[in-house]
């Protein structure tokens, strides 16, 4: 692994919001820790006896609650079952307003149709506009302004009735 290498996998861990990476390949250990606004890069280079190369572990905490009343860690299984929800289709970070000085595009409790764009997802600096394949109420928002999504990832949960 060189340096550039090591320097991209720096960035994408500071991009990721993760707080900590390990990678252990061959003789190589990396781990990267990152904090409010500081990061810190340990790289080792010791030889690594009788263990198989692993994939990266990444262990991410939430930095920051922005709507207390639209964090939801866990989701009940028998209260939202009756609802759908609504994923993401591509990894990116998502964002509930058009821009920091317009308003958000859905708010629970707002009633939304076929088509209505629900939110932007940033992937690779082309915001998508994510639209709703259903018509219902919006129940809950299951993530946070602008923090990064998985592909399927839970964002809404809407009440078709």
């Amino acid at each position: 692994m060189d340096l550039k290498e090591i320097q991209n996998l720096i960035k994408f861990v500071a991009k990721s919001g993760a707080t900590e990476v390990k990678l252990e390949m061959d003789d190589i250990k990396i781990t990267i820790k990152t904090g409010s606004d500081s990061e810190t890069t340990i790289i080792q280079q010791a030889p690594v006896v009788n263990q198989m190369p692993q994939a990266a572990e990444i262990v991410s905490q939430p930095v920051g609650i922005t709507e207390a009343s639209t964090v939801t860690p866990t989701v009940q299984a028998d209260d939202d079952s009756k609802y759908i929800t609504i994923k993401s289709p591509i990894i990116g970070t998502f964002y509930r307003k058009p821009s920091p000085d317009k308003p958000l595009f859905v708010e629970v409790g707002q009633a939304i149709s076929e088509g209505d764009v629900l939110c932007v997802i940033e992937a690779m600096k082309l915001f998508n506009e994510i639209e709703s394949e259903v018509s219902g109420k919006i129940v809950k928002v299951l993530v946070d302004d602008a923090s990064p999504v998985e592909f399927d990832q839970p964002l809404f949960l809407v009440d078709p009735s």
